[in-house]
């Protein structure tokens, strides 16, 4: 851990036990795997969606009142009729899927605007779907896709302007690019009844910063006038939110001179955050307004297995002092007593208490499984099933094996700390040599760690292999000669070292190995998932695992 962090994290836990800590909030405000958020606020209620990629359900959607303490309440995307093969979340692509949503409210709707990146093999280029979803209540049902043609690009934005007119906002590529990753941004009306573009197409600006990797748009109106803000510098380090400004919403667009409004580019590749980007601007019912961001603590080697996750910024507004421009511009200012997005801030509301969960916990005492769980891609028909008279999970050994555009029996909940206990408990006895079963820490269909019990012959074997970008880089094996039916599986991490462990009596855990799992660190997308897993490894068979509970614990320092 590097010494920024380790400096911010004792200020942190000083104000957790100082009289005072109800007056400050941390950073990131809902950690885990949850990038590019997009907000917007009903009532007194906020919500806010993010990206999701191939994972499903897709489009997680949290609601919160006082902007630090945010609960799962659904997604967009939680149904196999949604994922056709239109929005194709069957065999997607590792980093396509679901990009960089809007999520918007209008005369008792909700909408949530889109893109899902597929990439045809056949073709040998990736179609971008950008569609839009809708919902009277933001947890759900969700209606199937409304895919608007004719929109190329990504991270598409939707736009209420006060005199009735709804407007698209996309990226593209130029149509004679100067580089590689250059991006323009681009409007168009839209027919919200049809979900139809309308009218003519406007280009509206190429960024502050050359264009590279211009998208992530977002439209708002204030002071008469129409601001635009984008994401550019690509999703890592130079990662960095762009503004500029227009009497007509059509444009011509004015890039801030003090742009960008937010980054760490400037910053030293050791701050405690990097790659800080990709906002959306909040205005509250007393006028004060905020960003939520993305960004990537830094754990391990700069980044984390949690990968990007959304954090809260102060926004103010200025207006130019220079008494030479005849137009004094109002720009806004983000984090503007630091420039920068910090670990403590200030509470949003007086009397205002954060609460991160420490711990989630499924006994699996439900019909249906705990919002938390995700799938890569949409799950395989009856691979699991929950057994509510014995409150047990069920995961049966498909024959698929974990691989890339694969989907197979596996599940699991987003890692939101790099310091953690891990603890379930399964019952195992399959009749089929090669079934195979038992937790998993993945990232992509190339980057994993599974612990797992697996038959040969007549004999069990628990065994550990760890797969770097698609090779096996280790395999620990050993036979069971006391195995039951019966194990428990728990992992304890510190940072990014694993110490497995399990037990075929009580609570009498033997260390099995410790082992690096740096390579679960996000690749700029996603972050690392908890989970479950079994296989058939190729072979039909009628052979399941059942779980009895799982236990996840952040462990404190």
């Amino acid at each position: 851990m590097n010494r920024n962090y380790i400096k911010y994290l004792l200020i942190f836990l000083f104000f957790s036990f100082s009289t005072n800590a109800q007056e400050k909030f941390s950073n990131p405000i809902i950690p885990g795997g949850y990038p590019d958020p997009s907000i917007c606020k009903v009532g007194d209620t906020y919500y806010i969606v993010n990206s999701s990629f191939e994972y499903f359900p897709g489009l997680p959607i949290h609601k919160s009142k006082d902007l630090i303490n945010w609960e799962l309440i659904g997604y967009g995307l939680h149904r196999k009729s949604q994922v056709n093969s239109t929005v194709n979340l069957i065999d997607v692509q590792s980093n396509g899927g679901i990009h960089a949503p809007t999520i918007r409210h209008k005369d008792g709707i909700y909408y949530i605007i889109t893109t899902n990146v597929y990439y045809d093999e056949k073709k040998g280029k990736a179609d971008m779907v950008n569609f839009i979803i809708m919902a009277e209540n933001p947890a759900g049902p969700w209606s199937d896709p409304f895919h608007i043609q004719g929109a190329p690009g990504i991270d598409p934005d939707l736009f209420f302007d006060d005199d009735g007119r709804v407007w698209y906002v996309g990226n593209q590529m130029p149509e004679n690019p100067n580089f590689d990753g250059e991006g323009e941004i681009w409007l168009q009306e839209l027919d919200i009844n049809e979900f139809k573009l309308i009218g003519k197409k406007h280009l509206l600006w190429r960024g502050a910063c050359g264009g590279v990797w211009a998208e992530g748009p977002h439209m708002y109106k204030k002071d008469g006038r129409y601001y635009l803000i984008i994401a550019e510098g690509g999703t890592s380090f130079n990662h960095a939110v762009m503004v500029a400004l227009s009497d007509n919403i059509e444009g011509p667009y004015i890039s801030n001179p003090r742009n960008p409004i937010i980054t760490s580019r400037h910053l030293s590749y050791d701050n405690w955050v990097n790659s800080t980007g990709h906002g959306d601007i909040l205005e509250l019912d007393d006028g004060r307004n905020y960003m939520v961001l993305l960004g990537i603590r830094n754990q391990i080697e700069r980044g984390s297995n949690m990968g990007r996750e959304t954090f809260l910024v102060p926004l103010t507004w200025e207006r130019e002092p220079f008494e030479w421009k005849e137009t004094k511009h109002l720009w806004p200012v983000v984090a503007p007593k630091t420039g920068r997005v910090e670990i403590l801030n200030d509470v949003v509301f007086n009397n205002s208490v954060q609460n991160k969960a420490a711990h989630f916990v499924d006994n699996f005492d439900s019909t249906e499984l705990n919002k938390n769980w995700n799938f890569r891609r949409y799950p395989i028909e009856d691979v699991y099933k929950i057994n509510t008279e014995e409150n047990r999970l069920n995961l049966f050994c498909h024959p698929n094996q974990i691989k890339e555009r694969g989907r197979a029996a596996l599940l699991g909940f987003k890692q939101t700390e790099s310091d953690f206990e891990y603890l379930t408990q399964m019952y195992f006895q399959p009749n089929s040599s090669d079934s195979e079963a038992g937790i998993s820490f993945f990232q992509k269909d190339d980057n994993y760690i599974n612990f797992t019990i697996i038959k040969k012959g007549d004999k069990h074997h628990l065994q550990v292999y760890v797969v770097k970008n698609g090779e096996i880089l280790e395999l620990i094996k050993d036979e069971l000669k006391q195995y039951k039916g019966n194990i428990k599986f728990k992992v304890i991490a510190d940072k990014d070292v694993y110490k497995l462990y399990y037990s075929l009596k009580g609570m009498h855990f033997k260390l099995f190995t410790s082992l690096e799992g740096s390579h679960l660190k996000s690749n700029g997308y996603t972050g690392a998932h908890l989970g479950l897993y079994a296989t058939g490894n190729g072979k039909k068979n009628q052979d399941f695992a059942s779980f009895d509970y799982v236990n996840y614990l952040i462990k404190k320092k």
